[in-house]
């Protein structure tokens, strides 16, 4: 059986505090760097982080500038897709395209195959 659909509300909620956190950044600081009044900054913040208010597309557009991470990273419905967008985000569009293509080509490897490239990139990237 598959797991549930995550709450859409949650996803961002938990995305936000994130990477508020991973940015060193208060409520506050967050919401002003969105553009909002100072004295209502923190309070906008905290109700999206509390899913007690939905965040429109556009604040999401303007969340994800303020935090310095790709929308999609903001709606991720996974830990691990959200540290792969994040790890792609750093890479130039060439290197963006070239991992993409390796991505899809990974997929079509069996379960074992997959398993065991991914054992040798790991572990040879300890090594260096």
């Amino acid at each position: 059986m598959s797991s549930p659909t995550p709450v859409p509300r949650g996803v961002v909620a938990a995305r936000l505090r994130q990477a508020r956190h991973l940015r060193g950044l208060s409520q506050r600081e967050v919401g002003v760097r969105m553009g909002l009044d100072k004295d209502t900054a923190s309070a906008r913040i905290s109700r999206y982080e509390s899913e007690s208010m939905t965040v429109s597309l556009e604040s999401l557009f303007a969340l994800a500038n303020a935090l310095e991470v790709p929308p999609a990273y903001l709606v991720a419905g996974t830990s691990a897709m959200a540290d792969a967008i994040l790890c792609m985000e750093a890479l130039s569009e060439k290197q963006q395209r070239e991992l993409a293509t390796a991505l899809a080509s990974l997929t079509e490897l069996s379960p074992e195959q997959r398993q065991a490239f991914i054992a040798k990139i790991t572990s040879a990237g300890t090594e260096a």
